[in-house]
């Protein structure tokens, strides 16, 4: 899954190549282009053709045939079925997935693609460069732009410092990445060579296991009984909780074949189904999976049929449930929102969508996609001119350097180190895991300023147990610094719950007590990071905690020091804090991150 979205957009990109596969006359015919890509593919498949033996750069050079192709294409008035049907066959002769999801994935990405593809003035040695290792001078459109700071200058900072022992604690109810399957069928095939499995229609098992009734751990999402299950569970003690925060991902993993219709259908049932439960305020954040297609987030210069306002009409209209009614108009601009919680406390809700790497729209202009981070600024000395504290939400972490676009993450960190006596904390998801990043100050970079929390995802996709989590925060009290002061990590051991048919959700962990930690601070947790470095117990417990208590291979050197610099890191494509040595480089760092991602 990791691979498969990328893989989809370099395919649809390199299979314009087939069109100018051998001479520049090759604009003429598309068959006859297949019958030599059927011939290249069969010699690779067989070994009579090697990629060496195509030369070093071959995917470079067609890439840019491909691309330069593309463009005369569109003049001409070729259509985008006829570039899909070759771009189906290919996906289908290089094996980039079954034959079943090829069709239905290229009939899902074309339109958005191509027509990102067709608005691009770029030149094709720009573009081969995104998708292309060492192809050429990308196009970077993470670099072009910077947000405006106010004049007012940052007051002092005064190092936070933990409550008071009795003093008020809130205690936050924390739910990410639910990724729920409404065609999930027990007995299934979980491991069926598909992106996602565990349904009526994935391709038949040859033998092992099947689909568990509760969950499965391989290549399955969550089925809807399990996340009522969960929220009965919540529902009992949800007199608990001050409130709740839902970082987004309700969709399932069936991304080659999600309509618009799906997807509101989803988020209408998961909704409803949150609201027989909880009645407590809930405040929402959108992930990448809601999209149709997936991370599909046009900025608000794309106007018609093209428009993202489909799903954002029905955010406002469901969101609106639990935020007040003056935050529509900015969900169905962005789909992000500013509400005061308490007095002196404001939550604001952001879209990472608009740093997402996986958006191709935002290769048209990356520039503050609806003026969000401008708007986060306003919404930041409107807070720090007041005496607020504010906690963000969202979904994917800035410092994902897999996922997030630099430019904007790299002014997302410069507006957390100016507002850093206003910010208190952040909680994001989308990674499936349970982690953090630290912030540092700008200057002095040994100096931590602050912490993004990472929470676990309710779905099992992939090797996971479900679980949610429960934060406690400095309390509704004048001088409140409203800072994480300890969180509780709760989990279903699915293996358990599918023998027995009982699920249980249990406590899995205390941080503080887990940990050894006397407070919470950003300082806190930097000398936590130190530690993981040299005491080995230490590390091995936050691993196990890392993959909600079901670890399924040991980490090496290399994933040691990857994850360390992960939790280091809260900008993305930024080096700085890493510690590499000629054994572990940046790009091994990288390659890493790549390899172990799930979402």
């Amino acid at each position: 899954m990791a691979y498969f979205l990328m893989s989809m957009g370099s395919a649809l990109v390199c299979a314009l190549l087939l069109l100018v596969s051998v001479t520049s006359t090759a604009h003429s015919n598309v068959m006859a282009d297949m019958e030599k890509l059927d011939s290249l593919a069969k010699g690779i498949e067989d070994g009579r053709v090697s990629e060496m033996g195509l030369g070093l750069s071959w995917k470079c050079t067609l890439c840019k045939m491909g691309m330069a192709v593309v463009q005369d294409l569109f003049a001409s008035n070729k259509s985008q079925d006829e570039i899909a049907a070759v771009v189906t066959r290919l996906c289908i002769l290089f094996n980039v997935e079954d034959k079943r999801v090829c069709t239905y994935a290229v009939k899902e990405f074309k339109h958005e693609l191509l027509t990102v593809i067709d608005k691009l003035a770029l030149s094709p040695t720009e573009v081969c460069g995104l998708v292309v290792s060492d192809c050429g001078s990308p196009y970077d459109p993470t670099t072009f732009w910077n947000i405006t700071l106010p004049d007012k200058p940052k007051p002092p900072v005064t190092p936070p410092q933990p409550p008071k022992p009795g003093s008020n604690v809130s205690r936050v109810l924390f739910l990410s990445d639910v990724h729920v399957d409404l065609q999930y069928k027990p007995g299934a095939n979980a491991d069926c060579g598909e992106p996602l499995c565990c349904r009526p229609d994935s391709p038949k098992s040859k033998g092992g296991a099947t689909a568990g009734k509760w969950g499965d751990y391989r290549y399955c999402d969550t089925p809807l009984w399990t996340l009522e299950n969960l929220l009965q569970h919540l529902a009992e003690k949800q007199s608990q909780f001050d409130y709740a925060i839902w970082t987004g991902d309700i969709p399932a993993h069936n991304v080659w074949n999600q309509s618009r219709a799906d997807q509101l259908n989803v988020l209408k049932n998961v909704s409803d189904t949150v609201l027989k439960y909880l009645n407590i305020p809930i405040y929402p954040a959108l992930g990448n999976h809601e999209g149709a297609p997936v991370n599909s987030f046009p900025p608000p210069f794309i106007t018609g049929k093209d428009s993202i306002s489909w799903l954002y009409d029905a955010l406002a209209d469901t969101w609106t449930h639990w935020t007040p009614i003056d935050t529509k108009h900015n969900i169905e601009k962005g789909a992000y929102y500013s509400v005061l919680i308490q007095p002196g406390f404001r939550l604001i809700s952001i879209n990472t969508n608009y740093c997402n790497r996986g958006n191709w729209w935002l290769l048209l202009n990356t520039t503050d996609p609806a003026d969000q981070l401008q708007w986060l600024i306003t919404q930041l000395q409107y807070a720090e001119d007041n005496g607020e504290k504010v906690h963000i939400i969202g979904h994917i972490p800035p410092g994902d350097g897999d996922s997030c676009f630099k430019a904007w993450s790299w002014n997302y960190y410069k507006i957390i180190d100016r507002y850093e006596s206003t910010v208190a904390a952040q909680f994001f998801g989308h990674t499936h895991r349970d982690h953090f990043e630290l912030f540092y100050d700008m200057k002095n970079r040994t100096r931590p300023t602050n912490v993004l929390y990472i929470g676990p995802s309710v779905t099992t996709y992939q090797y996971l147990n479900p679980g949610y989590r429960v934060y406690e925060i400095d309390g509704n009290y004048t001088g409140s610094s409203r800072m994480v002061v300890n969180h509780q990590t709760y989990i279903m051991n699915l293996t358990d719950a599918n023998l027995t048919d009982k699920p249980q959700w249990q406590l899995e962990y205390d941080a503080k007590d887990a940990y050894g930690m006397s407070s919470m601070t950003p300082a806190d947790w930097d000398k936590f990071v130190q530690k993981l470095e040299t005491d080995d117990k230490l590390f091995q417990l936050f691993y196990r905690y890392y993959y909600k208590s079901h670890l399924t291979q040991p980490c090496d050197q290399k994933c040691r020091s990857a994850l360390i610099c992960d939790l280091k890191t809260g900008r993305s494509d930024d080096p700085s804090m890493c510690t590499t040595t000629a054994g572990l480089t940046w790009q091994d760092v990288q390659n890493y991150r790549t390899a172990n991602r799930m979402c």
